[in-house]
Protein backbone atom coordinates (compact mmCIF):
# COMPACT_ATOMS: atom_id res chain seq x y z
CA UNK A 1 0.00 0.00 0.00
CA UNK A 2 2.85 2.45 0.66
CA UNK A 3 4.14 1.71 -2.40
CA UNK A 4 0.77 2.51 -4.61
CA UNK A 5 0.32 5.53 -2.07
CA UNK A 6 3.42 6.49 -3.50
CA UNK A 7 2.84 5.85 -6.90
CA UNK A 8 -0.47 7.82 -6.71
CA UNK A 9 1.74 10.33 -5.01
CA UNK A 10 4.17 10.62 -8.04
CA UNK A 11 1.27 10.27 -10.45
CA UNK A 12 -0.21 13.27 -9.04
CA UNK A 13 2.52 15.08 -9.08
CA UNK A 14 3.31 14.77 -12.70
CA UNK A 15 -0.67 15.37 -13.22
CA UNK A 16 0.17 19.05 -11.30
CA UNK A 17 3.42 19.40 -13.49
CA UNK A 18 1.98 19.07 -16.89
CA UNK A 19 -1.09 20.98 -15.95
CA UNK A 20 1.52 23.81 -14.67
CA UNK A 21 3.46 23.54 -18.14
CA UNK A 22 0.45 23.90 -19.84
CA UNK A 23 -0.55 26.76 -17.85
CA UNK A 24 3.23 27.97 -18.28
CA UNK A 25 3.79 27.83 -21.89
CA UNK A 26 1.16 30.56 -22.90
CA UNK A 27 2.61 32.70 -20.77
CA UNK A 28 6.62 31.79 -22.22
CA UNK A 29 4.97 31.88 -25.37
CA UNK A 30 3.96 35.24 -24.75
CA UNK A 31 6.88 36.42 -23.16
CA UNK A 32 8.85 35.25 -26.66
CA UNK A 33 6.06 36.62 -28.47
CA UNK A 34 6.14 39.98 -27.14
CA UNK A 35 9.79 39.75 -26.82
CA UNK A 36 9.76 39.38 -30.95
CA UNK A 37 7.39 42.29 -31.03
CA UNK A 38 10.04 44.26 -29.20
CA UNK A 39 13.18 43.22 -31.61
CA UNK A 40 10.90 44.11 -34.55
CA UNK A 41 10.36 47.23 -33.04
CA UNK A 42 13.66 48.29 -33.00
CA UNK A 43 14.67 47.15 -36.29
CA UNK A 44 12.11 49.38 -37.54
CA UNK A 45 13.18 52.11 -35.84
CA UNK A 46 16.91 51.23 -36.31
CA UNK A 47 16.16 51.13 -39.90
CA UNK A 48 14.66 54.60 -39.73
CA UNK A 49 17.57 56.15 -37.99
CA UNK A 50 19.79 55.20 -40.62
CA UNK A 51 17.96 56.14 -43.26
CA UNK A 52 17.38 59.81 -41.83
CA UNK A 53 20.94 59.79 -40.95
CA UNK A 54 21.75 59.11 -44.71
CA UNK A 55 19.74 61.52 -45.87
CA UNK A 56 20.96 64.28 -43.41
CA UNK A 57 24.53 63.30 -44.97
CA UNK A 58 23.37 63.65 -48.37
CA UNK A 59 21.84 67.26 -47.63
CA UNK A 60 24.88 68.42 -45.97
CA UNK A 61 26.95 67.44 -48.82
CA UNK A 62 24.46 68.87 -51.45
CA UNK A 63 24.06 72.03 -49.91
CA UNK A 64 28.01 72.57 -49.22
CA UNK A 65 29.00 71.83 -53.33
CA UNK A 66 25.84 74.32 -53.85
CA UNK A 67 27.65 76.71 -51.40
CA UNK A 68 31.02 76.39 -53.01
CA UNK A 69 29.28 76.53 -56.14
CA UNK A 70 27.62 79.72 -55.47
CA UNK A 71 31.06 81.72 -54.19
CA UNK A 72 32.44 80.46 -57.29
CA UNK A 73 30.06 82.15 -59.71
CA UNK A 74 29.98 85.02 -57.36
CA UNK A 75 34.08 85.50 -57.62
CA UNK A 76 33.97 84.68 -61.27
CA UNK A 77 31.44 87.48 -62.17
CA UNK A 78 33.74 89.65 -59.41
CA UNK A 79 36.23 89.10 -61.42
CA UNK A 80 34.71 89.43 -64.82
CA UNK A 81 33.78 93.03 -64.04
CA UNK A 82 37.17 94.07 -63.28
CA UNK A 83 38.98 92.80 -66.61
CA UNK A 84 38.24 95.33 -68.94
CA UNK A 85 40.39 97.59 -66.43
CA UNK A 86 43.18 95.47 -66.60
CA UNK A 87 43.04 95.27 -70.50
CA UNK A 88 42.84 99.09 -70.56
CA UNK A 89 46.04 99.40 -68.41
CA UNK A 90 47.81 96.63 -70.44
CA UNK A 91 46.71 98.47 -73.60
CA UNK A 92 48.34 102.38 -71.97
CA UNK A 93 51.38 100.14 -71.26
CA UNK A 94 51.56 98.94 -75.25
CA UNK A 95 50.77 102.62 -76.16
CA UNK A 96 53.29 104.51 -74.21
CA UNK A 97 56.23 102.44 -76.20
CA UNK A 98 59.89 102.14 -75.17
CA UNK A 99 59.66 105.39 -73.19
CA UNK A 100 60.53 105.38 -69.55
CA UNK A 101 58.04 107.77 -68.37
CA UNK A 102 56.58 107.71 -64.44
CA UNK A 103 53.18 107.20 -65.91
CA UNK A 104 54.41 104.41 -67.93
CA UNK A 105 55.96 102.91 -64.56
CA UNK A 106 52.83 103.78 -62.20
CA UNK A 107 50.67 101.85 -64.90
CA UNK A 108 52.58 98.91 -65.08
CA UNK A 109 53.01 98.53 -60.67
CA UNK A 110 49.32 99.00 -60.74
CA UNK A 111 48.75 96.36 -63.22
CA UNK A 112 51.16 93.93 -61.73
CA UNK A 113 49.82 94.53 -58.30
CA UNK A 114 45.80 93.83 -59.60
CA UNK A 115 47.40 90.70 -61.04
CA UNK A 116 49.10 89.52 -58.20
CA UNK A 117 46.21 90.05 -56.07
CA UNK A 118 43.87 88.22 -58.30
CA UNK A 119 46.52 85.35 -58.39
CA UNK A 120 46.43 85.39 -54.51
CA UNK A 121 42.46 84.13 -55.06
CA UNK A 122 43.36 81.54 -56.92
CA UNK A 123 42.78 83.59 -60.46
CA UNK A 124 45.40 82.80 -63.58
CA UNK A 125 45.84 84.37 -66.75
CA UNK A 126 45.71 81.90 -69.85
CA UNK A 127 46.38 82.38 -73.20
CA UNK A 128 50.20 82.73 -73.59
CA UNK A 129 52.34 82.50 -76.77
CA UNK A 130 53.54 78.68 -77.75
CA UNK A 131 50.38 77.20 -75.90
CA UNK A 132 48.62 74.65 -77.75
CA UNK A 133 45.28 75.82 -78.53
CA UNK A 134 42.31 74.68 -76.38
CA UNK A 135 38.61 75.28 -77.58
CA UNK A 136 37.49 75.00 -74.04
CA UNK A 137 40.13 77.80 -72.84
CA UNK A 138 40.52 79.92 -76.05
CA UNK A 139 38.93 81.55 -78.87
CA UNK A 140 40.76 81.34 -82.07
CA UNK A 141 39.99 84.13 -84.26
CA UNK A 142 42.87 84.19 -86.43
CA UNK A 143 44.60 81.29 -88.24
CA UNK A 144 47.73 81.27 -89.75
CA UNK A 145 49.95 78.72 -91.88
CA UNK A 146 53.33 78.60 -91.14
CA UNK A 147 55.65 75.74 -90.88
CA UNK A 148 57.97 77.00 -88.06
CA UNK A 149 54.61 76.67 -85.60
CA UNK A 150 53.22 73.17 -84.25
CA UNK A 151 49.63 72.53 -85.31
CA UNK A 152 47.43 74.42 -82.86
CA UNK A 153 50.29 76.46 -81.19
CA UNK A 154 49.05 79.69 -80.06
CA UNK A 155 50.98 82.63 -82.02
CA UNK A 156 50.05 85.45 -80.79
CA UNK A 157 47.53 86.69 -78.17
CA UNK A 158 44.99 89.35 -78.86
CA UNK A 159 42.89 89.14 -75.35
CA UNK A 160 43.83 87.02 -72.34
CA UNK A 161 41.81 84.50 -70.56
CA UNK A 162 41.02 83.77 -67.43
CA UNK A 163 41.02 80.82 -64.95
CA UNK A 164 39.38 80.80 -61.43
CA UNK A 165 40.42 77.96 -59.36
CA UNK A 166 42.31 76.17 -62.58
CA UNK A 167 38.76 75.06 -63.57
CA UNK A 168 36.39 77.81 -64.48
CA UNK A 169 36.89 79.71 -67.02
CA UNK A 170 35.69 83.51 -66.60
CA UNK A 171 36.92 84.48 -70.02
CA UNK A 172 38.58 83.13 -73.20
CA UNK A 173 41.52 83.85 -74.74
CA UNK A 174 41.31 85.21 -78.13
CA UNK A 175 44.18 84.51 -79.48
CA UNK A 176 45.74 83.62 -83.57
CA UNK A 177 46.80 79.52 -84.03
CA UNK A 178 49.06 78.09 -86.65
CA UNK A 179 47.76 75.49 -88.70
Amino acid sequence: MEEQKKQETEQEAAVEEAVAQEENAPKAEKKKKKKNEWEEKYNAEHDQYLRLYAEYDNFRKRTAKERDRLVSDGVARGIAAVLPAIDNLERAIAAAGEGEGALKSGVEMTLRQLLEQLKNIGVTSIGEIGEIFDPNRHEAIMHIEDPAYKEGEIVEVFQRGYLYNEEIVIRAAVVKTAN
